[in-house]
């Protein structure tokens, strides 16, 4: 039984002594759309093969224009799948030109889709680093959370990786992300990291260089798959009876500029699908509009889905954060 914690998020960080305030900015964070060749249980998106939403030319020109004269380290592409995006290439070969570390959130198995044969060269080409979702190593959990035939397509898309060079040589980074395929929080990262390196050499012959265990937050398509099986609210209060304060300080929003594919600024991408932009007294921003002085001024906006990013060892966009 667990038992039953009140308070909003803030009060629990208050009671932990605990405060939310943003650092420099260090990652800008692009939602390309929520076009993916697959609907996995777990997405937070909400992403698959019948949304529309794609962002247009004109947003894009916008980003970057901002991105010129307000460069960050790196970009974070995601999606959906971030390779449907129809100007892809050239958003990644614009930031690379100019020494930007760019992240491509992949789930893998586009780069075995037709018309998508170009785009594992083109990552290694351009030496961008590869986040690939990837569950479980064996194929009845992998496929549970994605589909059937996922397990073995994400297999050979891996093999594809490294036989270019990802996953084996430093400057072709290839991390995995861990996701649980129901409501419970991920086991310690480092722990499960040996035994994916193991099974995945072992089995499959596949290198890979550091692994994510990501927490599931409860947003978008696995909120719903939660409240269709009534453990909504007891996996809302797992969160919050593992509140980590050891984790706060690593919390994404506080260097991440998250940003939709309509080009408007929210704090991370959690908050992106609930449609809780950036705490500007109530006015809404795009991109193009932003001052960097002034986001780091700004509220950061929480919500109960904010656990998710604090329980047990934390969990962020770069795995765990305690």
């Amino acid at each position: 039984m667990i038992q039953k914690t009140s308070g909003s998020f803030d009060d629990v960080l208050t009671q932990h002594g605990q405060w939310l305030e943003r650092a420099e900015a260090k990652i800008l964070q692009i939602n390309v759309g929520k076009m993916c060749n697959l609907a996995c249980v777990h997405c937070h998106v909400g992403a698959g093969p019948t949304r529309k939403e794609i962002m247009i030319r004109e947003c894009m020109d916008k980003i970057l224009e901002w991105s010129e004269d307000n460069p960050l380290p790196v970009v974070d592409l995601t999606g959906g799948a971030p390779e449907m995006f129809p100007h892809f290439r050239e958003m990644v070969t614009w930031f690379r030109s100019r020494g930007v570390q760019v992240m491509d959130r992949c789930n893998l198995t586009i780069l075995l889709q037709p018309g998508y044969e170009w785009a594992a060269e083109f990552l290694r080409d351009q030496q961008v680093e590869i986040v690939a979702s990837m569950p479980c190593y064996s194929p009845e959990n992998v496929n549970a959370q994605r589909g059937n035939g996922v397990f073995d397509e994400s297999i050979e898309a891996l093999q594809l990786l490294n036989r270019l060079g990802y996953g084996v040589e430093e400057g072709l980074p290839l991390n995995l992300v861990y996701n649980p395929n129901g409501a419970f929080l991920p086991p310690d990262q480092e722990q499960l990291e040996a035994v994916y390196k193991r099974e995945l050499q072992t089995h499959f012959g596949i290198q890979f260089h550091q692994l994510y265990a990501l927490t599931n937050l409860p947003v978008s398509r696995f909120a719903s798959y939660l409240k269709q099986r009534g453990s909504y609210e007891e996996y809302l209060q797992l969160l919050k009876e593992s509140f980590n304060p050891a984790s706060v300080n690593g919390l994404m929003c506080r260097d991440t500029i998250s940003v939709d594919w309509e080009g408007r600024v929210f704090d991370c991408d959690f908050n992106q699908q609930m449609e809780m932009q950036t705490g500007f007294d109530g006015e809404a921003q795009s991109l193009w509009d932003l001052d960097l002085r002034r986001w780091k001024q700004s509220e950061i906006r929480t919500a109960p889905h904010c656990f998710g990013c604090t329980a047990g060892q934390g969990s962020s966009c770069g795995g765990k954060t305690s």
